[in-house]
């Protein structure tokens, strides 16, 4: 009760819960988002979405690419909903994606946009690997074995 009273503000607008399926994820990383004041008002109305969109970085700045923010019907100047955006990391944390992402198979994938404690517009971003069918099968099977498990154990206790 007290960990919901103090971040009063934290809300979670968009969770990418295929990318946990899909890839591996070795480190994730908090990052800022540059949005358009009509994005911000798109956001609070809970309406983006993270699953289709990726990051990359390219000329020395981090984009997200692909992201959909629904357009904001009042508004008077619209934002463009497929835009890419930029994502604001310090020097030293887009040196260390760069050089994760130039090894084989990692990519940079969105995880949860969401804003902080203090209102701000977040993206936790992973650096993740693809997974094979086979490991997607594994991971599965684990799952289910968890949930097996716990059905065993309730019906037992």
């Amino acid at each position: 009760m007290a960990k919901a009273k103090e971040n009063k503000n934290y809300k979670v607008i968009a969770d990418n819960r295929r990318a946990r399926f899909d890839y591996a994820i070795e480190d994730d990383l908090e990052v800022g988002i540059v949005l358009q004041g009509s994005e911000v008002k798109s956001l609070r109305e809970n309406s983006a979405n993270i699953t289709e969109c990726y990051a990359a970085v390219e000329d020395g700045e981090l984009w997200l690419v692909n992201s959909y923010i629904a357009p904001y019907n009042r508004a008077m100047f619209p934002h463009e909903e497929r835009r890419r955006r930029k994502l604001l990391v310090s020097r030293k944390e887009l040196s260390k994606l760069w050089n994760e992402t130039q090894r084989k198979g990692m990519t940079l994938v969105p995880l949860v946009l969401y804003f902080n404690d203090k209102g701000m517009a977040k993206m936790k971003i992973g650096i993740a690997k693809g997974k094979k069918n086979h490991d997607k099968r594994e991971s599965e099977a684990k799952r289910d074995w968890g949930r097996q498990k716990q059905r065993l154990l309730k019906t037992a206790g």
